[in-house]
């Protein structure tokens, strides 16, 4: 009961949470409506048995829980209370009618949470911790820091909303460009978290990947002519196509070269492409379009030998331009491992700041591998030591301990 009950709720949550921020406006009512909610549900479920609908239950029982709250914080009548909260709902409703463009309630405040009074980190981290069912550890992972950094800053955001009386509200139709690159930004970090768990397993939170997807194309349906918005579902579709082939039967890591890539979807990644050819043709390039041709060269290549390395390369060197970060770089290096060889590689990753990898195991197992492809063994096993000290997920454990040579 309980396992099936944490995965609905890695799959509702976020929409549970957001209808009822839509209802009440306030977040901080809401996530304690819905945690209420949760523990009712893991004491009456196991008796009575799973609800047709779990995430109507939840979202009725989380509604019934923040209008309690509103009423004793309020002070009014019961009467009172309620026709303020009928008169939400009703505004809600009107809201889906008028004329703004952002209809799923998920969306909606991913679009809130990303308002420009609060800072490009602390949205991020806000709507990754509130909406997208990422916990503290999660999303620390995800961007490099230490868990109390993280922590920090979803609090200084939360603060942010309360102090400066931020409502929710459906963003006008001329604020939504400005709010998009931390949208989009947003809708990344949760394809990454779903196709590289943080921690656990390495394809524990697929869930997250499908409902990247899911958010990115409902952003190109908002904004077709967005070239950025249709890279991310591009890259998205690309991505989340490789899923069944990462891991083998035993739950090891399978590395691309050695992916059965039948397994792929690929109609996905014809609906990738399909996309970026289109987003190309209105000739305002932009990281993620980058990253989707990437991904969509990865994805037509037959077999791994018919990889083109050298236009990976290339196109790894054009996204550093737009996002000189030590993640890119890695993932150049990669790219002109292949194409290249390995002294060129190590020529890359020795140009990074030692601060920007020293908390991540991807630089530090790229580096082993590269060493080890030259010999340098002794070098290559230090490296290995070092990425596993820089506590990756499981699965990555796993490999690194079977790659470090003995």
């Amino acid at each position: 009961m309980s396992v099936s009950l944490e995965q609905m709720i890695r799959n509702e949550g976020g929409r549970v949470l957001a209808t009822l921020v839509r209802l009440t406006g306030d977040i901080t009512i809401s996530e304690d409506a819905v945690q209420d909610a949760v523990v009712e549900a893991l004491r009456r479920w196991p008796a009575v048995g799973v609800p047709d609908n779990p995430a109507a239950w939840l979202t009725a029982v989380a509604r019934n829980r923040a209008l309690d709250v509103l009423r004793r914080e309020a002070k009014r009548t019961a009467k009172e209370t309620d026709a303020r909260l009928l008169d939400d709902v009703s505004a809600s409703m009107r809201e889906r009618t008028s004329d703004s463009m952002v209809r799923d309630d998920l969306l909606r405040l991913l679009f809130t949470c990303c308002h420009p009074a609060l800072s490009v980190e602390g949205r991020l981290a806000l709507a990754l911790r509130t909406l997208c069912g990422l916990n503290t550890a999660e999303i620390a992972a995800l961007f490099l820091v230490p868990e109390p950094t993280m922590g920090q800053r979803i609090s200084r955001a939360k603060k942010k909303i309360a102090t400066a009386r931020i409502a929710y509200r459906v963003p006008a139709d001329h604020e939504l460009p400005d709010r998009l690159p931390a949208v989009l930004a947003v809708i990344h970090a949760l394809l990454t978290a779903g196709h590289h768990a943080p921690v656990g397993a390495l394809d524990a939170r697929l869930d997250l990947g499908a409902e990247a997807v899911r958010l990115a194309r409902l952003l190109h349906e908002l904004m077709p002519d967005e070239p950025e918005s249709t890279g991310l579902l591009a890259l998205a579709l690309a991505t989340h196509a490789r899923r069944a082939a990462r891991l083998d039967q035993l739950g090891a890591v399978v590395l691309m070269a050695d992916q059965d890539r039948s397994r792929w979807d690929h109609d996905e990644i014809a609906e990738a492409a399909a996309l970026l050819d289109g987003a190309v043709l209105l000739r305002r390039p932009g990281a993620y379009q980058v990253q989707a041709a990437i991904a969509c060269l990865h994805g037509t290549a037959s077999t791994y030998a018919d990889t083109d390395w050298e236009q990976i390369a290339g196109l790894y060197a054009t996204l550093e331009r737009f996002v000189p970060t030590a993640v890119v770089r890695v993932n150049r290096a990669v790219a002109v491992a292949e194409a290249e060889g390995a002294v060129a590689a190590l020529v890359l990753l020795d140009e990074l700041d030692a601060e920007m990898i020293e908390r991540w195991h991807l630089y530090w197992s790229t580096r082993a591998e590269l060493l080890a492809r030259l010999g340098r063994i002794d070098e290559s096993r230090n490296a290995f030591d070092r990425a596993l000290q820089c506590s990756p997920n499981d699965s990555d454990r796993a490999f690194l301990l079977a790659r470090r040579t003995p």
